[in-house]
């Protein structure tokens, strides 16, 4: 079995989102990381087709959109996002801290199976994490 020291992992920043680290590692059914989103960042609106995803927060505070929902995730706080529904989270008040969980593993990378969203619904999530940071 393997065992993982998170603070051994390897960083991976990506250019899509270069303002979150993760580490990462793929099993034979699910894959898992921990991430780190500085404040105010984190992916556009997008959804999975194939994977259902599991998120708790570690530290810190994030902006959370799933769906029509919108909640202010804390530390102890967990989502579950299932396949299809359209979700995008960002960091408030500091960075965040969390580790997600998603099945199936397919390629392995945090990123298979992602579909952009943009347009309205994208502009719609932005204005409600601009709503909630104002508050």
């Amino acid at each position: 079995m393997p065992f993982y020291v998170t603070e051994q992992m390897k960083s991976i920043i990506e250019d899509v989102m270069p303002n979150v680290t993760m580490k990462a590692a793929a099993g034979e059914f699910m894959k898992a990381a921990i991430l780190t989103k500085e404040e105010s960042k984190g992916g556009s609106l997008h959804s999975h087709a194939d994977e259902e995803q599991w998120s708790y927060i570690i530290k810190g505070k994030m902006h959370f959109v799933l769906g029509d929902e919108e909640r202010i995730l804390e530390e102890g706080d967990f989502v579950h996002i299932p396949r299809n529904v359209n979700h995008r989270s960002r960091a408030i008040d500091g960075p965040v801290v969390y580790f997600t969980v998603k099945s199936p593993v397919n390629a392995g990378g945090m990123r298979d199976d992602m579909k952009r969203i943009g347009g309205k619904e994208s502009e719609e999530a932005e204005k409600k994490f601009d709503a909630a940071v104002k508050k």
